[in-house]
C-alpha cells in the first residue's frame, strides 16, 4: 500500500460523511471514539490551523502536507541531534578532529588526514569542514 492510499485510508476515518473534508464536528466525533475529548473550540482552532485555503474544512491535500510535513521536522530534528554528537565543542562544525574522535567511538579507527579526506567529499564550500547543510546532504 503506497503512503498516499494509507493517508487517504486514515483521512476517511475523519471525514465521517465522505465528502473529502474534514470538519471540526468531524474532527471531534473521531477523537470520541478513540477515547478522547475535544472541545468545538479546539476543535474549531485546529481546523483552523490544518486548513491551507482557509475553507473551513481540512482536505486530503491539507492533511498529507501536515502529516509529511511533521515527518520532515521530525527528520530535520533527528540530524540536528545527530549533528551535535561530530561537531567541535558547538562550534557548529564538523572538523577532521571531531569526527576522527566520533569515529573512534563507534569503533572506526581512522587518521586525521583520512578524516580530512572524508569531509573534503562533503564541503561544498571548501573552507575544510563539515557545517549543518553540508551534513544534511552527505547524509542523504
Amino acid at each position: 500500500m503506497s503512503n498516499w492510499q494509507q493517508y487517504e485510508r486514515v483521512f476517511s476515518h475523519f471525514d465521517e460523511n465522505g465528502d473529502g473534508r474534514i470538519s471540526p464536528s468531524e474532527l471531534q466525533q473521531c477523537v470520541r471514539k478513540m477515547g478522547g475529548e475535544l472541545s468545538a473550540m479546539d476543535a474549531e482552532t485546529t481546523i483552523k490551523f490544518l486548513d491551507l485555503d482557509e475553507d473551513g474544512s481540512v482536505k486530503l491535500e491539507d492533511f498529507v502536507k501536515f502529516v509529511e510535513g511533521g515527518e520532515e521536522e521530525e527528520r530535520e530534528r533527528d540530524l540536528k541531534e545527530a549533528f551535535k554528537m561530530y561537531e567541535m565543542e558547538e562550534s557548529c562544525c564538523i572538523t577532521p578532529k571531531s569526527l576522527k574522535r566520533m569515529l573512534s567511538r563507534l569503533g572506526e579507527s581512522k587518521t586525521i588526514d583520512e578524516c580530512r579526506i572524508i569531509i573534503s567529499h562533503f564541503d561544498l564550500n571548501g573552507d575544510g569542514v563539515l557545517n549543518f547543510d553540508e551534513f544534511k546532504v552527505m547524509m542523504l
